[in-house]
């Protein structure tokens, strides 16, 4: 008898106890290292459901960038401390966010057993388009978010765009052209100076690699692209990359590059494929690895910049 049904239950059940610790927790770092851990216990969640595409990007920005986020955010508030007494919500407000929880877990799996079997499924009309298309790509994931739904994709790459924009603009007027602040560390602790120079050149391989495979394995330009996100960002952290100001031309060419060859290929199908963002069926495969090249970069550039917040020093005069 298989073992993998039980391992399933088991990863299950585990899965759930990390996340009642990371809620119960009263620690704030020790909340943010539980929900780090609950991010690779999904990505391994989403292999048992033979969904590599999204474990990559789970562990990647639910695992990796998300962690790194919340631990600015936490030196913002105040530091990693613990929380006092007096500001712990009441019991009547926590009974009620518990119950509300409880509601809409619920409903949600009430939702997923009432579903018939087999489930209602658009894919066999989503691979006919792809190959209509002629993509010519081995990956399905790719195929449909680079040839049937390319539009969106180009616009959820502008939404980082914006959300960097956003950032930027809380600065102060004083601190506007500068660097941010949480990633400029004075004195580095050692160990992290050495795990930057160890991981970050291996991570930059991955990431280019996961994102040359994506064509035709698991992977593509998001994977690739959080990936080398998640090694510069350590590498700043460590002290051993400085952050680059806000107002450096090379940054702000890296954060539109890839939404703006999108656009403009997609422009050229008009004119070439006699459609809107369509490929030549002959350079499909190739138009599509030169669009995710260019959205490599604006992602690598756009996730640190998210993270590390807005300008903190006034630059230079």
């Amino acid at each position: 008898m298989s073992l993998l049904p039980y391992l399933d239950i088991c990863l299950a059940l585990l899965v759930v106890a990390v996340a009642f610790w990371t809620i119960a927790a009263r620690d704030l770092f020790a909340s943010v290292v539980g929900y780090v851990a609950y991010g690779l216990l999904l990505a391994f969640v989403w292999i048992r459901l033979y969904a590599p595409d999204v474990a990559l990007t789970e562990a990647a920005v639910g695992g990796g960038v998300t962690g790194v986020l919340l631990i600015t955010a936490g030196k913002r508030l105040g530091g990693l401390r613990n929380v006092g007494q007096d500001e712990r919500p009441g019991f009547g407000l926590s009974l009620l966010a518990g119950v509300l929880a409880a509601a809409v877990a619920g409903a949600l799996c009430a939702v997923i057993l009432m579903l018939p079997d087999p489930p209602p499924s658009l894919a066999p009309e989503a691979v006919a388009a792809i190959h209509g298309a002629g993509a010519g790509l081995g990956n399905p994931i790719t195929a449909v978010l680079m040839s049937y739904r390319s539009f969106d994709t180009m616009l959820e790459k502008m939404v980082l765009i914006l959300a960097v924009v956003g950032v930027w603009s809380v600065g102060a007027d004083n601190a506007w052209g500068g660097a941010p602040a949480p990633f400029r560390v004075s004195k580095p602790d050692a160990p992290m100076v050495f795990l930057a120079q160890m991981l970050a050149p291996v991570g930059v391989l991955i990431g280019i690699h996961i994102f040359w495979v994506g064509a035709d394995e698991p992977g593509g330009a998001f994977q690739g692209g959080a990936l080398l996100a998640a090694m510069w960002m350590v590498t700043m952290m460590a002290g051993v990359a400085q952050p680059p100001r806000v107002d450096a031309r090379w940054l702000r060419v890296a954060l539109v590059a890839g939404p703006a060859v999108f656009l403009v290929i997609g422009l050229a199908g008009g004119v070439v494929a006699g459609s809107f963002f369509a490929y030549p069926p002959a350079l499909a495969k190739p138009i599509i690895l030169f669009i995710e090249a260019f959205m490599v970069l604006s992602i690598a550039a756009a996730l640190p910049m998210l993270v590390a917040g807005s300008p903190g020093e006034r630059p230079d005069r």
